[in-house]
């Protein structure tokens, strides 16, 4: 059973928008197996940071940053949070805090990273790629 914040948020908002490692082809796509992608976007409203083996939004504005529709379902939305570290309790305290965002398939949840950024590499066109570990 989950709790009733799940429940609201899923049926407010059953979309979620992704920009890093939750992307398709990338090494926690697996989260979101099952789940419908909508297509992609592009949005203005954000600005990635290279934090390392991820990337991290926030709320500034960009050239335009490409973002991955997908409709969600409240167990993915409950897996996600805590991928995240998303608390409901205290969102601003947690690693990343969700959010709305508009994009061309409606709002969609949007995970935005709380910690500062001075320093890390900002991403303000195009999408933020993995890095390159060694390993073919």
């Amino acid at each position: 059973m989950h709790p009733d914040y799940l429940h609201a948020a899923i049926a407010d908002t059953p979309r979620v928008a992704v920009y890093g490692t939750l992307k398709q082809g990338f090494n926690n796509a697996h989260w979101l197996s099952g789940a419908r992608r909508l297509g992609s976007d592009t949005t203005r409203a954000l600005t990635l940071y290279d934090i390392g083996p991820y990337p991290g939004a926030k709320w500034q504005a960009s050239k335009g940053v490409i973002i991955e529709i997908y409709e969600i379902s409240i167990d993915q939305l409950a897996q996600l949070d805590r991928l995240e570290g998303y608390r409901i309790d205290a969102p601003a305290q947690g690693e990343y805090d969700r959010q709305q965002i508009a994009t061309h398939f409606g709002r969609a949840w949007v995970y935005l990273y709380n910690p500062g950024v001075a320093g890390k590499r900002a991403i303000c066109e195009g999408g933020w790629e993995m890095p390159y570990t060694g390993h073919d």
